[in-house]
């Protein structure tokens, strides 16, 4: 099994910048996309981005275009969430998470099968 911890999160003032790590311990990812996602008070969980295994392929949901980065380091095993421009409506506990199939591009939340306890983001002045 793998191992997924998320940090980096905290409080911001809208315009700010955060930096979410994801590190993975067990089992490699490397050979897996991997994805952030979030989940705001009363709302459903939903993709923030996602990251094919070798880091060449990336997606975004449309409320964050433009604004954060996915990124990846196989040899730290770490996943990374650059998130600048921040909004109050980008609230919400941020998940990272890993599918179980190898070398697949996913997308959406019910594709990950391997979860972190999440970190919080809070954007408020």
């Amino acid at each position: 099994q793998v191992q997924l911890v998320e940090s980096g999160g905290g409080l911001v003032q809208p315009g700010g910048s955060l930096r979410l790590s994801c590190a993975a311990s067990g089992r490699t990812i490397n050979t897996y996309a991997m994805g952030w996602f979030r989940q705001a008070p009363g709302k459903e969980r939903e993709t923030v981005a996602t990251i094919n295994w070798s880091g060449t392929s990336t997606y975004y949901a449309d409320s964050v275009k433009g604004r954060f980065t996915i990124s990846r380091d196989n040899a730290k095993k770490t996943v990374y969430l650059q998130m600048n421009s921040l909004k109050p409506e980008d609230t919400a506990v941020y998940y990272c998470a890993k599918p179980d199939r190898p070398y697949t591009m996913y997308y959406t939340a019910s594709d990950f099968d391997f979860w972190g306890q999440g970190t919080q983001v809070t954007v408020s002045s």
